[in-house]
């Protein structure tokens, strides 16, 4: 059986200690509610105050909850209703695109998918919730770089990898595709990700008009595209899903 790792149930206990009663607390009162020595409870503190979990107050020297801890509980919040708001949605995309529907967020210099609806078929497909996508080639990644400035952060911070040779990988070409896909609402990726692949994706915005994710369809080239180029019907299909599902979220028109 493995064992649980005691600095991190202390850490785990001091939070919830913070999250109630009084929510400032002194050194000493941290440490003799905790049961642990000052300088144990002091290492403790100053590690959650360098990640942002912890805030001390200049003035009494107290500790509370820091930001970081707000922000990583309204991500949260702010996943769990974006898939709520879009199941209806992205189901009516799949349908009417034949393609599988991507939804995915921002997550560690990635895209994680949150939701898929498989495509409407009956091949054998792989569910990949929970799946990573990379920001500088997939459709939903050059999305969020483009609207989301953490998202384009993350993006110059990665490693741009060539996965085929249609990749893009120079900075400025980069920027150059950031700016064509904030000029026409949506981002394609043809075949740099995956050979044979072409996906399509476009930005979802919630009630602040703060960008929170992004929606997609992938599938076969042959596909999505026709005569050499992304079908406009599709194109148009997937800016409906990312708007309707925006103004679910209280964007409001856009």
């Amino acid at each position: 059986m493995a064992r649980n790792i005691q600095s991190l149930e202390r850490a785990a206990a001091m939070l919830r200690l913070l999250a109630g009663g009084e929510r400032r607390l002194g050194l000493s009162e941290i440490a003799s509610a905790l049961g642990l020595a000052k300088g144990t409870a002091h290492g403790i503190l100053r590690t959650l105050q360098a990640e942002g979990f912890v805030e001390q107050e200049s003035a009494s020297g107290r500790y509370q909850l820091g930001a970081e801890l707000l922000r990583l509980g309204n991500s949260y919040l702010d996943v769990h209703e974006l898939r709520a708001r879009a199941l209806v949605w992205t189901d009516d995309l799949a349908r009417s695109s034949g393609e599988s529907v991507y939804l995915g967020v921002l997550h560690q210099q990635g895209v994680l998918i949150v939701h898929h609806v498989f495509r409407p078929d009956d091949s054998r497909q792989v569910l990949e919730v929970g799946a990573m996508q990379p920001l500088h080639s997939t459709a939903l990644g050059k999305v969020l770089a483009a609207y989301d400035p953490v998202a384009h952060s993350e993006a110059a911070e990665a490693d741009w990898p060539a996965l085929t040779t249609r990749t893009v990988v120079d900075p400025d070409d980069f920027e150059g595709v950031l700016d064509m896909t904030r000029a026409r609402g949506y981002a394609a990726d043809i075949e740099e990700t995956w050979e044979g692949i072409a996906s399509v994706a476009a930005p979802i915005h919630d009630r602040r008009r703060m960008p929170v994710g992004a929606v997609g369809i992938t599938g076969a080239v042959e596909r999505v595209q026709k005569d050499g180029e992304l079908r406009p019907d599709l194109i148009a299909a997937v800016r409906d899903c990312a708007r309707a599902v925006s103004r679910d979220l209280g964007a409001g028109r856009f």
